[in-house]
């Protein structure tokens, strides 16, 4: 009885494995544990959701326990976005968010030199 029970799971986990994201999946093999595996996963997402949010909707004026708040939330949101990411590629759109989001920064960046430039 034991032996099928142990096949059974065994099956089970493989099809975990086969039907989660790609950075989920490799995270997961090549961590020591489950847990471990799991808390680099939610850190991840809570880095990359921060570099998305300073990139694309943070504001300067903003007092440091109103960031406070806004970081609290974010982390907040980031555990459900873990859960999510088990089977969603939510770490690879932020990658590609941040990307995006970057790109569009330092081509505004340009634009307000040369417009600077010109007007001199």
């Amino acid at each position: 009885m034991q032996v099928a029970a142990t096949t059974s799971n065994g099956n089970n986990e493989d099809f975990v494995k086969d039907s989660m994201s790609g950075t989920a999946r490799y995270i997961y093999e090549s961590a020591p544990n489950y847990d471990i595996a799991g808390y680099i996963l939610l850190a991840i997402i809570f880095i990359l959701s921060a570099i998305v949010y300073h990139l694309g909707f943070a504001r300067s004026n903003l007092k440091f326990w109103q960031n406070i708040v806004i970081y609290v939330f974010l982390f907040l949101g980031c555990i459900i976005l873990t859960f999510l990411s088990f089977f969603l590629p939510m770490v690879e759109v932020l990658v590609i968010t941040a990307l995006f989001l970057s790109i569009y920064k330092i081509r505004l960046r340009k634009d307000r030199k040369t417009e600077q430039s010109d007007a001199l």
